[in-house]
């Protein structure tokens, strides 16, 4: 029922469709792009329910103050210290060990403003845990989300992520000027 109510929302009310180019493991980092506005947690929470899926979501800890902390933690935000040097990479890989569904999604751009410094945290949590990337992109223009490439890291961040923000490169966001590679 709550999924019929969601599909409901993203495809009749909103609009918008998505495109399967690949499927979404029981345990994958989602790389979402481009992240222009706070609308996009939104979208994105509508359309993973209207497929039944669940994702979890990190977020600056300042965010989750009372009552925005409850519902943010509701819907799988994961609080995230940024003023301490804890180890993020570690603490994500052992939640996918420990667990047997963990999709991750993270915005690599780390802003919803321009930054062509994407941060690497995406990269080495999916590196450390084992999992595959899921390459998915938001068009705003299209009203499409795509979830396009599923991508292995190699280890070698130089040589991989010129491929994966090619793949975000026709991609247009709410906020088209804040986006850019």
């Amino acid at each position: 029922m709550k999924q019929k109510f969601f599909k409901f929302i993203f495809d009749r009310l909103l609009g918008w469709k998505a495109i399967f180019d690949v499927e979404i493991p029981d345990k994958c980092v989602i790389c979402v792009a481009p992240h222009t506005s706070n609308w996009d947690l939104l979208m994105g929470k509508i359309f993973y329910a209207a497929y039944n899926r669940k994702a979890s979501f990190m977020m600056k800890k300042e965010w989750f103050i009372f009552p925005l902390g409850l519902l943010f933690k509701a819907i799988g935000g994961i609080p995230v210290n940024r003023s301490k040097n804890t180890s993020l990479v570690d603490q994500m890989s052992q939640k996918f060990a420990s667990t047997d569904y963990f999709n991750l999604a993270i915005t690599p751009e780390g802003t919803r403003k321009a930054n062509t410094n994407w941060k690497k945290g995406f990269y080495f949590i999916a590196k450390g845990a084992n999992v595959p990337i899921i390459l998915v992109g938001l068009d705003y223009g299209t009203k499409t989300i795509q979830i396009g490439k599923r991508f292995i890291p190699s280890g070698d961040i130089e040589k991989d992520m010129p491929i994966i923000k090619d793949f975000f490169k026709d991609f247009k966001g709410k906020n088209p000027e804040k986006f850019v590679l």
